[in-house]
């Protein structure tokens, strides 16, 4: 959302969080395509041009499923394998993501795809999800699950870092503590999701006209015990209304 609203300040936005069902990292496909499925529905009767799966465990299990139904572009969110390949000068990455994304077809066939002679080390990373949510961005608690996540990936070499899930940007500066002096590289998808979003509407002819600053509204599942969450990751944001998909 940060890098949509930079990118497209003049859009309206409307936001569908599954907090009541979080995390999906660990469910099994059914329960996420189902979940997606709802959620999509719920968003196009409200108007929705176009849908973006802020989520790479979605995008893993549900985006070939969603496109064969849906009639608006439906945009995913990948761990950014490619350009992290490209730009490591140790030949040597380290993907930190949720469980399902890691051991995802997609997933696998991602790194087929663009890993070519670079060494990809991918991590399931338990926990840190919840630490976002909960607003802990550097906290000794979240350092300390980041330095067991991070430290064995340092030690085989790494110089770039993945963020491959959507929820750990919020992380970077701890992330960056606890790397220390060690060089470290780290890339998130969010910018080139905002592109494509922005070329794929262009496609369309569906960019807004309109001058006037964007909107933004938040469906949140269990809204009334989630609001804080989502003044803490978005602290202009209204009052959050309640995802009923």
């Amino acid at each position: 959302m940060r890098a949509l609203r930079a990118r497209l300040p003049h859009e309206d936005f409307l936001f569908a969080g599954d907090c009541g069902h979080a995390p999906w990292g660990d469910r099994d496909c059914a329960f996420i395509q189902d979940r997606c499925h709802s959620m999509c529905s719920f968003l196009l009767e409200r108007g929705a041009k176009a849908i973006v799966l802020a989520c790479n465990t979605a995008t893993a299990e549900a985006a070939d499923y969603l496109r064969s139904f849906i009639p608006v572009p439906v945009i995913g969110v990948e761990p950014a394998v490619k350009p992290a390949a490209k730009s490591s000068d140790a030949r040597r990455v380290g993907v930190l993501a949720t469980t399902r994304t890691i051991s995802s077809r997609r997933y696998r066939l991602l790194l087929e795809r663009f890993s070519g002679g670079t060494a990809v080390i991918s991590r399931g990373a338990p926990g840190l999800m919840e630490c976002v949510e909960r607003g802990e961005f550097n906290t000794p608690q979240t350092r300390a699950l980041i330095a067991r996540y991070l430290e064995p990936m340092l030690r085989e070499g790494i110089d770039t870092l993945v963020l491959g899930c959507t929820h750990y940007p919020f992380l970077t500066d701890a992330i960056r503590e606890v790397a220390g002096v060690r060089p470290l590289t780290i890339i998130e998808p969010g910018p080139a999701v905002a592109a494509v979003l922005e070329a794929r509407l262009r496609e369309i002819d569906a960019l807004n006209s309109s001058e006037a600053p964007g909107t933004e509204r938040f469906f949140i599942a269990d809204a009334r015990n989630h609001e804080r969450v989502l003044k803490t990751l978005w602290p202009q944001a209204a009052t959050p209304e309640e995802l009923t998909a």
